[in-house]
């Protein structure tokens, strides 16, 4: 409190002096100085009363309006402090010395504060020698200001529970709509508990089996002790299953149902699929939560969630047999686009991709501007938990986050995003994925990723290069490029240092894969041919198109895309030949990532860092997306966020209609709730019918051979093992 009055006793003292004669002149009654025993009850009474009645005022650009700006919107602590000192050692020296510096500008903003209350029709308040000032006028001024504050948050708060409500009832609603998919599609419910194993195909059975060998041991310990001295997954090999695999999940799903009374309610095949299909409400509710936060709405994050649904359909029709990859062009409703949980319930990506979506929702709600120290402390702490859970939970996780930190840091070497907020994204990427590491025994393949080699790489190179982000256009694009010339030199030379002194050899069939991919050579690697031979490590088909555009979610896609595209490309242009240093002026969370205001006349293109976050990521997982068809797990659930805050976004159609000289404020306020609301009516009308029929649809598992193979197998172990014990 003494820092404000001091600060205010000396802009008050200045102000006073110079600018009784010119009211006088301009006939207007004047703001007089209160004494040093009534000031200290009227700081804050009078900042607050500048805010409101001089808007004008705020917004010039003289010495006096910026200073004053950063005062009260608390981001002048260096020069409060600077002037306490100051002010502390004599406040009578400092109002001398600083009355001639400071009455010009002090003047001038006192002109233009009368000029506008002329033209407003305001009067002032006349306060006199001893502080003492008509009651009636403040409560005349503070009323309708009250009001207007109430009836705002009143709104938000029902905007916010109405909001909230509809995230986890569209969760819940999704969770529901699968699982009953699942239990019509195979009457998982009647048939018995070889069937019920039987339905997990692939690798999906062989998850499932670790979860079943845990709640089969005698003790806990004992389970473990068999998962890290495993020889039945490896012929002739006994292996440690928690380095090599990704089954925490089982293991924490083992010992939750040994823990929960619930053994006598619910069999564990239930409660591992129920988990799984819990996990994909979760999923839907981050991606609503994405979206709202993105656009401001969420009116948004409702349209995310039915695009969502909607391209995860899968109706099998009388007319022919139904394809899983959902390039089944007779089927009604064949579109497994966004997920395929319900036939592929144990695949480690259901298991991380819910956790992965939390992630970026929680990155969008850091990179908003002017937060809170506590609302980014818990933003980063629910970043760290998870990205380290998806990480745990997925063998791709280094992948995946490479290419996220890729989009990261495009967006940092543009001035996109405040350098300070990439450095803690970079540090919990490396942080999460070195914990994880050590839970997986120190698993050699994450050791020697390239996204530990990368980060580093990124975070030494800036300190390296300091003024990075300053000069001209031509002189920032030579160090932006002589900046990406040396991550890549030190990201190779730090990743091949790593390999050579571990002796790490994991991961080179990966590369091999990838460079058989891109046409750079054959490969006699097993594994690499084995991913090429996967119709799911191949391109992604054409017809994938056609079925997004069939629920409108391709053409709102690149109708957004296209407009934030294009406002990128002009924010980074501008960031380039400005020479605005965000690594300087951001060193605070309260700073958005954005230069200092245009200059009157010119139309601002503005980008803010979360949506250029959401840009950026659906850019580079799209690419992705393209080259592997597995992969589209990750792009088209973005896709439906990104389209769904785009149709919302007043920024979107503010600056559309800004190009075609037909902005308003209040036709702007139309499109961005209109075009949803038409949207949803839309895919209402043309997908309820198919969905309500694919619901009622019933159908049953049958596969009598794989069953009566299963029995012999059984057999056949019960007749050997007697034996073997007698041997």
């Amino acid at each position: 409190m003494q820092l404000w009055e001091g600060t205010t006793r000396v802009m008050l003292h200045c102000a006073a002096s110079s600018g009784r004669d010119r009211a006088a002149a301009a006939g207007v009654s004047a703001v007089v100085l209160p004494p040093a025993s009534v000031l200290h009850k009227h700081v804050h009474r009078f900042l607050c009363w500048v805010q409101r009645s001089f808007a004008g005022w705020w917004r010039c650009e003289g010495k006096t309006g910026k200073l004053l700006r950063k005062v009260t919107e608390g981001q002048g602590a260096r020069a409060l402090r600077c002037w306490h000192v100051v002010a502390s050692h004599s406040l009578c020296c400092l109002r001398c010395s600083l009355q001639k510096q400071w009455e010009e500008p002090c003047a001038r903003a006192f002109d233009t504060m009368m000029s506008i209350r002329q033209r407003k029709g305001v009067g002032t308040t006349e306060v006199s020698e001893d502080g003492a000032a008509p009651q009636e006028n403040v409560t005349l001024e503070k009323k309708p200001s009250s009001e207007g504050c109430t009836s705002r948050r009143l709104w938000k708060i029902l905007s916010f529970t109405v909001g909230g409500a509809m995230a986890l009832c569209t969760g819940l609603l999704t969770s529901v709509y699968l699982a009953t998919l699942h239990e019509n599609d195979l009457w998982f419910s009647n048939i018995k508990e070889v069937e019920r194993e039987i339905s997990f195909r692939t690798e999906c059975g062989l998850y499932y089996s670790y979860y079943k060998q845990m709640l089969q041991a005698p003790s806990l310990v004992h389970g473990f002790h068999d998962l890290m001295y495993d020889n039945k997954t490896e012929s002739m090999r006994t292996i440690n299953l928690l380095q090599r695999m990704n089954i925490y999940q089982e293991v924490f799903l083992s010992v939750l149902y040994r823990v929960l009374p619930i053994q006598k309610y619910l069999e564990p095949v239930y409660f591992y699929i129920y988990t799984l299909f819990g996990l994909q409400a979760v999923y839907v509710t981050a991606l609503y939560v994405t979206s709202w936060l993105l656009s401001g709405t969420w009116l948004s994050g409702l349209l995310a969630a039915f695009w969502y649904i909607t391209n995860s359909c899968h109706l099998r029709t009388s007319r022919g047999s139904h394809r899983t990859d959902g390039s089944c062009g007779h089927c009604l409703l064949c579109r497994t686009d966004t997920t395929r949980v319900e036939f592929t319930i144990p695949l480690r990506e259901n298991w991380a991709l819910p956790f992965f979506a939390v992630q970026i929702a929680a990155i969008t709600y850091f990179l908003r501007p002017n937060l809170r120290p506590l609302s980014e402390r818990l933003a980063l702490l629910a970043i760290f938990l998870s990205t380290f859970v998806f990480s745990l939970m997925w063998q791709f996780n280094q992948f995946m986050m490479l290419v996220q930190a890729l989009g990261l840091f495009a967006l940092d070497a543009l001035d996109m995003l405040p350098a300070l907020k990439a450095t803690w994204l970079y540090t919990i990427q490396v942080a999460a994925l070195l914990l994880v590491c050590a839970l997986q025994f120190f698993n050699s393949m994450i050791l020697g990723s390239l996204l530990i080699s990368f980060n580093l790489s990124v975070l030494i190179a800036r300190k390296l290069q300091k003024n990075l982000k300053t000069g001209n256009f031509l002189n920032r694009l030579g160090k932006l490029l002589l900046h990406l010339f040396v991550i890549l030199c030190l990201t190779l030379f730090l990743n091949n240092i790593i390999k050579k002194a571990l002796s790490l050899k994991s991961d080179e069939h990966i590369f091999k894969f990838l460079k058989a991919k891109s046409g750079f050579g054959a490969t006699r690697d097993f594994d690499a041919n084995l991913y090429l031979c996967e119709e799911a490590f191949g391109l992604l088909p054409w017809d994938t198109f056609g079925r997004l555009s069939d629920t409108l979610l391709l053409h709102a896609y690149l109708f957004v895309l296209l407009v934030t595209v294009t406002a990128a490309l002009a924010v980074a242009l501008r960031n380039l030949r400005s020479g605005f240093n965000v690594s300087v002026c951001c060193l605070s969370s309260d700073c958005p990532a954005q230069p200092p205001l245009e200059q009157p006349g010119k139309c601002p293109v503005h980008l803010g860092a979360a949506t250029a976050y959401s840009l950026a990521h659906t850019v580079v997982f799209g690419a992705l997306a393209l080259s592997t068809m597995r992969m589209k797990y990750l792009w088209t659930p973005h896709v439906c966020v990104f389209a769904a805050s785009g149709l919302c976004s007043p920024e979107v159609w503010g600056l559309l209609l800004k190009v075609t000289r037909l902005y308003n404020p209040a036709r702007t306020c139309v499109m961005r709730y209109a075009v949803p609301m038409l949207t949803l009516s839309y895919l209402c009308c043309k997908f309820w019918p198919g969905v309500m029929e694919e619901l009622a649809e019933l159908r049953e598992f049958y596969d009598p051979d794989t069953v009566e193979l299963m029995h012999w197998i059984r057999d056949l172990n019960l007749s050997i093992k007697p034996r073997i014990l007698q041997d």
